[in-house]
């Protein structure tokens, strides 16, 4: 197939990376620690690790997983919000053969246990915050060892303190009963004993057993092997690079570790390019994360669109210093053209929106970082990608026909963990992974979704994408937030039916149909309009339609 977007390329970026530049993604960390061993590393609640710092903290929890005997690419759950043990199990996990489960800490027992018991996994480093959930299901488990972990674990005497205040005071640690769980520092200590036995790390080896579709469905493992990943950083660090400068990359990250965008943009990427990542352990408590914003001269933020819909409705985010930064990226989820627009008025940047899945590693398209405007695009392939658009019938549809996105590279996963039929779905036989995601591309080789596949609403055969209609309302000054569902209509089969969250109390459902009958076309606008206090989200902010489906369902059999 024609790589028509390589001509849109930006100067410097490579067409092709080399995959196999490296065997592990434990061998891109030694080279990173050796080579930063003096540079900050990541930085959490007033306190920064050095990358040589984070060398012997990760050798010694690599360490003391060895001495627990347990086998190469024996599973590994990490359940933690951004605090600086996250990375330290990671990298530990990492270099001593294992493989990595991150696991969500806001899960429910019931989540918790589907994931521990289908992953297998052996080891679980929790935060005590959190204990009392696995404590309801660990005995069902196949869990042989629970490291507990504090919020002040690694911050010296103000750890002491931390703790206090978190357990005592806020009373943020719910009671729990673990009685054969060892303490994180206990397990450095005990690690700093043993030495790191070297482990022959593959690419085929599986780094990562990063779960998705727990909003759809039962979550599965996606096997990103050592391969995958750094394929991955790869391919981001080359897009990265030309942008970045002399100056040491501090970057910010609001979006949990735990979480495959921030997983691989933030945590592993900049530990492969020397740089320093600012942990926010809650992004939800705003006014909270501009003072921590206020304190660092950050080159880079990522972030998803709601995160920066309520940073920039924040007076005091307003008063930041933005001389210092060279990049903002929006992911997880589709970046609002409104956002876009407030973000580039009031930092001086676009805000860059790049697009992937767990199941790609994630980073399979990217817009250029020196985009001049927005351009309701998810951007070009990333170096070594294919981006082919399927219509049904599995043939490619041409240049500026919609299709489902199907993306072929390096960063595609090995398939799911124990489910071959779902896999063999997934992937097709030329290597092609299904996203589920409609859309097209452009001549120029930019590629604009159009909506998910399974939330579409077709209006009296008239496809409605949620997104086009969201990004509307969006614009409206009186929105805050909003979110577009079908429901079943009698005459028409499905109709459009609007959630809004208010910026403006003063705002009417008058005021909405007015701005809708301006901007859309008949069957688009909303038939049914219900304003909201808030609207349900992921972990890291997406908003869920699903959710609202569900409520949806469950009142109308209510009323049937």
């Amino acid at each position: 197939m024609e790589k028509i977007w390589l001509k849109s390329y930006p100067k410097n970026v490579p067409a092709e990376i080399r995959a196999d530049s490296y065997r592990s993604v434990a061998q891109v960390f030694d080279e990173s620690v050796r080579k930063y061993a003096d540079k900050p590393a990541y930085h959490n609640m007033g306190h920064t690790i050095t990358f040589g710092e984070l060398d012997k903290y990760a050798r010694d929890f690599g360490a003391w997983l060895q001495a627990q005997g347990l086998a190469k690419g024996t599973r590994v759950a990490i359940m933690m919000p951004n605090v600086l043990q996250y990375p330290i199990c990671i990298f530990g996990a990492l270099r001593a053969g294992y493989t990595v489960v991150n696991v969500n800490p806001l899960y429910t027992p019931r989540e918790l246990e589907h994931q521990l018991k289908d992953s297998g996994a052996e080891v679980i480093v929790i935060l005590e915050n959190f204990a009392a959930t696995l404590q309801q299901v660990l005995a069902s488990t196949p869990v042989k060892r629970v490291v507990l972990a504090a919020l002040g674990d690694l911050l010296g005497f103000k750890g002491t303190i931390v703790n206090l205040v978190v357990r005592h005071v806020k009373k943020m640690v719910p009671a729990f009963s673990l009685p054969a769980a060892i303490r994180f520092n206990v397990a450095l200590a005990q690690g700093a004993q043993h030495e790191l036995k070297p482990v022959d790390i593959g690419p085929d080896d599986i780094a990562f057993l990063q779960y998705t579709g727990g909003t759809t469905g039962v979550a599965k493992g996606a096997m990103l092997l050592h391969r995958n990943i750094v394929a991955n950083l790869e391919q981001v660090s080359a897009w990265f690079k030309p942008y970045l400068g002399d100056e040491s990359i501090v970057v910010i990250a609001p979006l949990p570790l735990y979480h495959i965008f921030a997983l691989t943009a933030n945590c592993l990427t900049f530990m492969k390019l020397g740089g320093c990542n600012v942990l926010i352990t809650n992004p939800r408590d705003i006014p909270a994360f501009v003072k921590e914003l206020a304190k660092h001269k950050f080159n880079a933020i990522t972030g998803v669109n709601t995160l920066f819909n309520a940073l920039l409705n924040n007076p005091e985010f307003a008063k930041l210093d933005f001389s210092h930064l060279r990049f903002a990226i929006g992911g997880g989820m589709a970046v609002q053209q409104a956002v876009a627009e407030r973000w580039k008025k009031l930092t001086g940047h676009v805000l860059v929106e790049g697009y992937g899945l767990t199941e790609t590693s994630p980073v399979a398209t990217a817009n250029p970082l020196d985009l001049a405007e927005w351009n309701g695009s998810i951007g070009l392939p990333v170096p070594s990608t294919e981006i082919a658009v399927k219509g049904d019938d599995g043939k490619i549809r041409p240049v500026g026909e919609v299709g489902e996105i199907c993306i072929r590279g390096p960063q595609v996963m090995k398939g799911y963990w124990q489910r071959p039929e779902d896999t063999a779905k997934a992937i097709d036989a030329q290597g092609f992974f299904a996203t589920g995601d409609i859309g097209y591309m452009d001549e120029q080789g930019y590629v604009r979704i159009v909506d998910r596949k399974k939330d579409m609403v077709l209006v009296s055969g008239f496809n409605v994408y949620p997104n086009e209609v969201e990004n509307v309302v969006a614009m409206h000054p009186g929105v805050l937030e909003c979110a577009v569902i079908g429901v079943p209509d009698e005459k028409s089969g499905e109709v459009v039916k609007l959630f809004i969250v208010k910026k403006d109390p003063a705002l009417t459902e008058a005021d909405v149909r007015k701005h809708c009958e301006q901007h859309l076309t008949g069957y688009k606008r909303p038939r049914y309009i219900e304003f909201r206090d808030e609207l349900p989200k992921t972990n890291v902010g997406k908003i869920l339609r699903r959710a609202l489906r569900d409520e949806e369902v469950a009142k109308r059999k209510k009323a049937a």
